[in-house]
């Protein structure tokens, strides 16, 4: 059952209470992201997400990961794009000994002086390590070039950001972020939704404000095709994008079946059609990327050099093909095997708490509202066989960017 309040500080809480469970997953969103950091500083949000983890409160570091080892709390902070993500999962017994652990980290972190070089050599180590993996560097690259500044940064930063960030830019900056109002709370799992909401309330009395509104720049300027040379590989990592719907969009629910014709196991198009008949790669998917104001379908195909242009022809053509009439057109095997694909993830998420939190979380901020499972799979099951045919013929899958990562670059495939 869903309980969805606002609590005294202003901050959205989501509860959903799961029968049958023992473990709570919590996850807090905090207006503190890698699209959040001044241009010059782009490295202030993982800094803070490694200064967050050193102490709060009247805890140091050690005596804080005792604390909170103490209730088998596992916990975790990382970068997404408007948001931090502090995130927790422990046994549902020891939710009300954890929450004033978790709200001492948003409400008093440290943020010692002497937290912020390990931390900044942290990040700067992650960010060097990028150069060992060639398929996330693609990733990021892809991203960058497709989504508009700043909402296409990468939550590690950039080597001059990260060496510019000092103590009093994190402080600043968390303390101007870190509101309740842009601030969003869900916890799912074994709880009482009306003791938990008393307790944080107490522990939250005091915190006030709203956190500035997040803008970006107009345009996509850096569209097209990409190539960063990676010399002396025998691999090929490319991907491929496109816009597609907003989760609040009407469509959202016929993109997300479509991509299961697409890329929904070794049955759906893509592996069929690029791994299997033609040999052409090892690992081919793709997968939709709804946000609050933009959705894109994100493609990957990983293959030889030899291969590579081809790989990415196929997988552009199988992309577009799916909007195209004829022979393109979803088939009814195709249709009820994506269906049952997409509710049986739908399932199977619902069975972790830390990941219905998350979920949780993500609905609040991309459509100002939770949904339970049933209220997706409602969704799912108002997509038609018909109605799927006909969005395809009418989609609008606009410019492609793709990028590749490889000893040559390749050509702009057909779109």
């Amino acid at each position: 059952m869903l309980h969805t309040s606002t609590l005294a500080c202003g901050m959205p809480l989501i509860i959903e209470q799961i029968p049958g469970v023992r473990s709570v997953g919590l996850h807090w969103l905090v207006p503190a992201g890698a699209a959040t950091d001044p241009a010059e500083r782009q490295g202030l949000a993982p800094i803070l997400a490694e200064m967050l983890m050193r102490g709060a409160g009247d805890l140091d570091s050690r005596a804080q990961a005792d604390a909170m080892d103490a209730l088998g709390l596992a916990r975790d902070v990382d970068v997404g794009t408007s948001f931090l993500r502090l995130s927790a999962t422990l046994i549902g017994d020891k939710i009300e000994q954890a929450l004033p652990l978790l709200t001492d980290m948003v409400l008093r972190p440290r943020l010692d002086a002497s937290a912020l070089e390990p931390s900044r050599e942290l990040c700067v180590q992650s960010l060097e390590g990028l150069s060992d993996h060639p398929e996330e560097r693609a990733a990021l690259t892809l991203r960058a070039r497709h989504l508009p500044d700043p909402l296409g940064r990468s939550g590690l930063g950039t080597a001059e950001g990260l060496a510019a960030v000092t103590l009093a830019d994190v402080r600043e900056h968390w303390q101007k972020q870190a509101r309740p109002r842009g601030s969003i709370l869900a916890i799912a799992g074994a709880v009482d939704p009306a003791a938990i909401r008393a307790l944080l309330d107490r522990l939250l009395a005091g915190w006030t404000g709203e956190s500035p509104t997040l803008t970006w720049a107009g345009g996509t300027p850096h569209r097209g095709t990409h190539h960063h040379e990676q010399d002396q590989s025998n691999q090929v990592h490319i991907y491929a994008a496109h816009d597609a719907p907003a989760e609040a969009h009407p469509d959202s629910a016929l993109e997300r079946v479509l991509l299961g014709v697409l890329s929904g196991g070794p049955s759906a198009r893509l592996f069929t059609e690029v791994r299997e008949r033609r040999g052409l790669c090892y690992s081919v998917s793709a997968s939709f990327a709804p946000d609050k104001h933009f959705g894109r379908v994100v493609a990957y195909v990983g293959t030889t050099p030899e291969k590579a242009q081809q790989s990415l022809d196929v997988l552009c053509a199988e992309l577009k093909r799916a909007t195209a009439l004829g022979e393109g057109e979803v088939t009814r095997e195709e249709f009820d095997r994506a269906v049952v694909g997409v509710k049986s993830a739908l399932v199977f998420s619902g069975e972790s708490t830390s990941a219905r939190a998350a979920a949780l979380a993500s609905d609040q901020h991309r459509l100002g509202r939770p949904r339970s499972l049933a209220d997706i799979a409602r969704a799912i099951d108002a997509v038609t066989f018909d109605g799927l045919r006909a969005y395809a013929k009418r989609r609008q899958p606009g410019p492609l960017t793709s990028v590749a990562l490889g000893p040559a670059p390749l050509a702009r495939p057909a779109w």
